[in-house]
Formats: structure tokens, sequence, C-alpha cells
């Protein structure tokens, strides 16, 4: 692997494309570290620590922006108005015949639907910015048990149209980063620096379990996550090969088909999208008794008690059962078995042994509820594993447990795809790759 490194780094076009990327994820990170004009960054160094320890709402979202999101950085948003867009697009090509239509014009209807994702991405971006600059101006709020005031009282409306922007464009340079990545880096930008947002928050939750617990907890807890991250890559890339075999036609003088292929189907078809919605439907509780005047009211306590902390029976419970139900609802959203089938009869494919239209459609769907049924198990336990290790551990630290949920998915699968890109670019030039 590391003579693949070397190799890499020797043939100028791809050191120059390893170096542009590096260099983009140094200016994103110090864009995550840049605090926004008039934010206290004294009350936010004071009150972070007691916050991260004692988790929160702001958990996922904060885990997407790198730490900067609790420290109100110019990039405090990350990328997660970008990935809420392109995932509403997602959806809503399905269910709106125009965006569908857009869909099948090939690469001009893609770039129609990459124009309409940038819009909408600013418009979240604008919202998201204002509701979490007017959060953060009340005390108590944005970091919990924290009475200081986190932005400065004499601001002004003109302070805070400005904060607004200044957030709203650094999603806008995020997008444009993401994109300059995917053009001229490697790998695919916007996954990139979601990689790099949560591995960079790593070292710091290792670091405090080892604090808290001792070297033997750290120990462990680092020899699990080498199990745990090499169960995900086994599962990540298991697949089920459905043959197809083509017809042989004579098109004028030529003979085309008579080729055998097959059809992937992977185990965890959803990928990383069950979880994130789960944890964001999850949170929507809690941060409504956070935003409530009355917090000692009946719903609000049976809320706090239940849904907040993220280590009771019953949130695992509902958090488990939302992720086996997104996880089905968008493999069927994203995955048509009957367009298959009708692209397979209509280029003279079948599958051997089934009849080509409706009895492949329905084997089709067969084979996809079986596999989806298997991805939306594992996703689920691998989604839980933090919450069992807060519940055994019993330690606040555990708390930024660093193996398990969505952190240890994105960072395999995003480091498979790049590995992937990489090894094929340098078997294109006779190298030996990554992966013997």
């Amino acid at each position: 692997m590391l003579t693949a490194f070397a190799q890499a780094f020797r043939t100028p076009d791809l050191r120059k494309k390893l170096l542009f990327t590096l260099g983009i994820i140094l200016l994103f990170r110090l864009g995550s570290q840049v605090p926004t004009p008039g934010v206290d960054t004294q009350a936010i160094n004071t009150c972070l620590e007691p916050a991260l320890d004692e988790g929160g709402i702001y958990g996922l979202i904060n885990l997407f922006s790198g730490g900067a999101l609790l420290q109100l950085a110019i990039f405090a948003l990350g990328i997660m108005p970008y990935i809420t867009a392109s995932i509403i697009i997602q959806l809503l090509v399905v269910v709106i015949p125009r965006l569908e239509t857009l869909k099948k014009e090939g690469q001009a209807g893609t770039a129609k639907l990459t124009q309409y994702t940038r819009y909408l991405t600013i418009a979240l971006a604008i919202l998201q910015s204002t509701a979490l600059i007017a959060i953060a101006r009340q005390p108590g709020r944005l970091l919990q048990g924290c009475d200081l005031p986190l932005i400065h009282e004499d601001i002004g409306w003109f302070g805070i149209v400005t904060m607004v922007s200044i957030m709203t464009a650094g999603t806008g340079v995020i997008m444009w980063m993401g994109e300059m990545i995917t053009d001229k880096g490697v790998g695919n930008g916007m996954s990139v620096l979601i990689f790099t947002q949560i591995a960079a928050t790593f070292p710091q939750q290792l670091w405090q379990i080892k604090v808290v617990e001792g070297w033997f907890v750290f120990i462990c807890v680092c020899a699990a996550g080498l199990v745990l991250v090499a169960a995900v890559v086994f599962v990540e890339q298991a697949q089920r090969r459905i043959p197809v075999q083509y017809a042989k036609r004579m098109i004028g003088r030529r003979m085309y088909g008579g080729t055998s292929t097959y059809i992937p189907l992977k185990v965890n078809q959803a990928g990383i999208i069950p979880v994130i919605f789960a944890s964001s439907l999850l949170y929507l509780p809690a941060l409504a008794t956070q935003i409530s005047d009355d917090k000692n009211s009946g719903w609000a306590l049976w809320i706090q008690k239940y849904f907040t902390t993220g280590d009771h029976p019953l949130y695992m419970a509902s958090f488990f059962i939302l992720i086996v139900f997104f996880a089905f609802f968008y493999v069927a959203i994203t995955f048509n078995p009957k367009e298959l089938a009708d692209n397979m009869k209509k280029y003279g494919g079948f599958i051997p042994g089934i009849r080509a239209g409706r009895p492949t459609e329905e084997y089709l769907d067969y084979v996809l509820n079986r596999i989806t049924t298997a991805g939306a198990l594992y996703l689920g336990v691998i989604a839980l594993i933090p919450m069992v290790a807060i519940g055994i551990l019993g330690s606040s630290a555990t708390q930024q447990f660093p193996f398990g949920g969505a952190s240890i998915l994105i960072i395999v699968g995003v480091g498979l795809d790049t590995v992937k890109q990489i090894q094929s670019q340098l078997q294109q030039r006779n190298y030996e790759g990554f992966l013997r």
C-alpha cells in the first residue's frame, strides 16, 4: 500500500490531483475554525466542553460540520444544507413529472437538476443560519447549561444580517469546493468534505475516552473499532449479482448482443440516508422541548426522559424501527424494478430462467426486498453501537463514542470509493494498486 502511495505521488497528473484535493481540505478545515463576526469566542470556549460532554440535539449536525456548528464558525452549517437539498430534489423527482422528465433528458437535464439543488441549498442555508443565530442569541439554548451570551448583545440587526450572509456564503463556498474536488481532484467532492469533517473529530473523541476511562478501555475501544471497520467494509462491498443474458440481434450487417453480464444489487442499497432521516426525525421532539417556554409540562418531561439522552431502550427501539422503515422507503423510491425490466426487454436482455416483462419485474422486486431486509437490519445494528456503548461504559465521555452510527458508515464508504478511484488511475498506468 505504501508503494502504491509512492507511485501515485510520482505520477505528475495524479500527484497534482492529490495535492489539489489536500489543499482544498486544508482551506475547508481553516474555514471551520474561523469564527463568524459578532460571536463571543471566549464564551464559546468556556461553554463548549460541558455541552459536548452532555450531548445535545445538534449532535448529528455538529458531526457533519466537524465541530464548526457549536463554534459558530463561518462554515458552521457545513455540508448539511446541500445534503438536505439533494435528498429533497431526489424525492421530488419521483413525485413531480417535470423533474422526472429532466432526469431522463441526460446531461442537460442533470445539469438543470443540479442548478435547482444549488438554489435550494442557498435557501436552506439562509433559513438554517437564521434559526441558528436566533437560538444562539438566547443563553442556554444552543450550548446547554451555558448562561453566557454567545453573540454580542450590541450587535444590532445589521450585524445579524451580516452573520446570516457570511454563514450562507460559507455554504456556497463549500459547494464550490466540493465541485472543484470532483472536477480537478480525487473522489467525489461532497463526500470527501463530509469525510474530512467527521475524521477531524476522531482524535479528540478517542482521547476523551482515554482521559475519562483509562488506557485499558481506550485500547479496547480501538480494537473494537478496527473489528467494526473490517465488518463494515465486508458488508459495504457485498452485493447480489443477478445474471443477465442478451440475445443476438442483426442490425444491418452487424451482429449485436449475445453477451452475459449481471445486475449488482448492494446489500446496503440505501447507504447512509436512512440513518440521517431517522436521526433527524428523532431530534424534532427534543428540539421542540428546547424552544418551548413551558419545559416543565407533562409532554416535555416525558420527551426529556425518553428521547434526549439516547441511551433509553424506548429511544433505541424507535431509532431502529425508523432506520428499517426509511431503508425500505428510500430503496423503493430510488430503485424501480419495472423500469429496469422494461429496459432489459427493450434491448433483448433476460434473466436465465425468468421470462421477460412482468415476471422479471416480480423477480427483481423479490430479490430486492430480501436484500434490503438484511441491509436495513445491518444499518440499524451499526447505528445503535454508540448508544449501546454509552449504556455499557456509562460515562459522559462515551457520548462522543466515535465508532458506529453515521460516522463509521460515511468514513468507510467514502474511503473505499476514493481508494478505488486512485487504484483505477494507477492501473491505467500499469502500477500496482492499493488492494492486492
